[in-house]
């Protein structure tokens, strides 16, 4: 199994709303190494740190799952939407995208308390300048975010 984070913005798709809709499908990622990321590694039961970005605080808000594996992102063919990509077509997909589900809700775990915990030296979303939306996390350090929320591996259901 593998571990990821993935980023939202709290205005835009809160983990709340992941919690509302019980599933939802990752569009709209145009960065190239995330896209590989979630059409080659990604597999089908990795967990997912849940993490609201471009808000005060930047946190860890809660754990989701992969329930389907990447797969073309039909948001890239709409001319009329914000993620269209006159490149990508139905049979030559430039984008693509996973399906989430929410697995449980966490005490917030904010970006300044992951900075100062050293236990997460070496976690990528750490390092300066990682701006990416979808990012490996090592076991190790997804259960040290786990930790610091106050929940166990094996309460995740």
């Amino acid at each position: 199994m593998n571990h990821w984070l993935m980023k939202s913005e709290l205005d835009v798709y809160p983990y709340a709303q992941l919690v509302a809709d019980g599933q939802t499908h990752w569009d709209g990622v145009r960065n190239y190494q995330a896209r590989n990321t979630m059409r080659d590694l990604m597999k089908e039961g990795d967990l997912i740190l849940y993490y609201h970005s471009n808000t005060k605080p930047p946190h860890v808000a809660g754990v989701a799952r992969v329930v389907r594996e990447g797969y073309p992102d039909f948001t890239s063919w709409d001319s009329t939407g914000k993620y269209h990509d006159e490149k990508s077509t139905p049979e030559q997909p430039r984008w693509f995208m996973v399906d989430i589900e929410p697995v449980m809700e966490v005490t917030m775990v904010s970006l300044h308390d992951m900075k100062e915990n050293p236990n997460l030296e070496g976690m990528p979303l750490l390092q300066r300048g990682q701006r990416l939306s979808v990012q490996s996390v090592s076991p190790e350090h997804f259960d040290e975010v786990l930790a610091m929320a106050g929940v166990r591996r094996d309460q995740l259901n």
